[in-house]
């Protein structure tokens, strides 16, 4: 696989865990997360997937071992100092979690038709950082 590079713009939003219930004798599986969580996953995903979309140029999704770097860029708060500005990025180390985020991405990929599942990917290096400028994530995958 050749390696593809894309940019996601948005603000980056977790997937978050199930919860399994039994109505009716059957088991279900119901997101656990507030409405206003689920909407943000959702445009996240979709964003995500349409990226994707485009960046996969009509070829079949990728069946192979793949490799995946994503760095995920959040909005710098207000809070943060002059200096802290004057970096122009910093690590991010609050929510959300960094496997929830991966989560999320990998769905839209699959979505997206770039990969045909994201199990097939065996390598990850993720980043989370704050930055001033645009927020999303950069990606790039490739053969493993």
């Amino acid at each position: 696989m050749t390696p593809i590079s894309f940019y996601v713009l948005g603000v980056p939003a977790p997937q978050g865990s199930k919860t399994a219930v039994v109505r009716g004798g059957k088991a279900i599986l119901l997101d656990g997360a507030t409405a206003s969580a689920r909407s943000k996953h959702a445009q996240w995903r979709q964003a995500v997937a349409a990226a994707a979309h485009e960046a996969a140029a009509s070829s079949p999704p990728c069946a192979l071992p793949i490799a995946a770097t994503i760095v995920f860029r959040f909005p710098m708060p207000a809070s943060r100092t002059k200096r802290d500005r004057a970096l122009g990025w910093l690590w991010k180390h609050s929510a959300p979690d960094l496997d929830k985020l991966l989560r999320s991405t990998f769905d839209g990929l699959t979505d997206g038709g770039l990969i045909a599942d994201d199990r097939l990917i065996v390598s990850v290096v993720a980043t989370k950082i704050e930055v001033e400028g645009w927020t999303g994530a950069s990606i790039e995958v490739r053969g493993a």
